[in-house]
């Protein structure tokens, strides 16, 4: 399996100064963190779902029998980085996602020392709706109008601006750790299988 990082990662990552730089508010520090690994698992859903799509162009019909199937994607493999690469890819949006869900479930553990603070709380809340679920459904149309109410109020948020060399840096983390935990699952297999032999 191959740990190439896909070209839009960099090798190095600088520290990254928050986003609402000058507040200490810790409920700005998570949003800050929230918007960045919501961001980078975004970033490699797409590079996940390039590389399904040309899976499937080069496979051809997803109908084929079982076998001719494998031999399809196995000459896909040869020819875009295959099915490997797209295993490390499915993996590197899975831990950029896992992170996402650690940092929302810190929501109820992080006091809010500003109203700023408040409204990113229920900012991180009504995003992760839009991502998962039905807006419509109570209580989020509620959420959602009380946090108009308090943005009508105290202001905005300052809008999130990803920093192009952290994002691609917190990317390559997450793809050379795919790598590592693909390469143990492998290695776990075929000790298991050496076993039974």
């Amino acid at each position: 399996m191959s740990t190439r990082n896909p070209s839009v990662f960099a090798e190095s990552r600088d520290e990254v100064e928050p986003q609402l730089a000058g507040v200490h508010d810790p409920a700005l520090q998570l949003v800050n963190d929230w918007q960045i690994a919501r961001y980078v698992s975004l970033l490699l859903c797409r590079v996940q779902q390039r590389l399904e799509s040309r899976m499937m162009v080069n496979t051809g019909n997803w109908g084929l029998t079982a076998d001719l199937r494998n031999q399809a994607e196995s000459k896909a493999g040869h020819t875009v980085g295959g099915s490997a690469a797209y295993a490390v890819a499915r993996e590197a949006e899975v831990l950029a996602m896992t992170e996402t869900l650690k940092l929302q479930d810190l929501i109820p553990q992080v006091a809010a020392s500003s109203l700023t603070g408040v409204i990113a709380k229920l900012e991180m809340i009504v995003g992760a709706d839009r991502d998962i679920g039905d807006p419509t459904d109570f209580p989020w149309p509620h959420i959602a109008s009380v946090l108009r109410d308090l943005k009508a109020v105290a202001g905005e948020l300052p809008p999130y601006r990803p920093d192009r060399a952290s994002t691609r840096a917190d990317a390559a983390r997450y793809w050379q750790n795919a790598c590592k935990l693909l390469r143990a699952l492998a290695d776990e297999d075929a000790l298991l299988n050496a076993t039974t032999l």
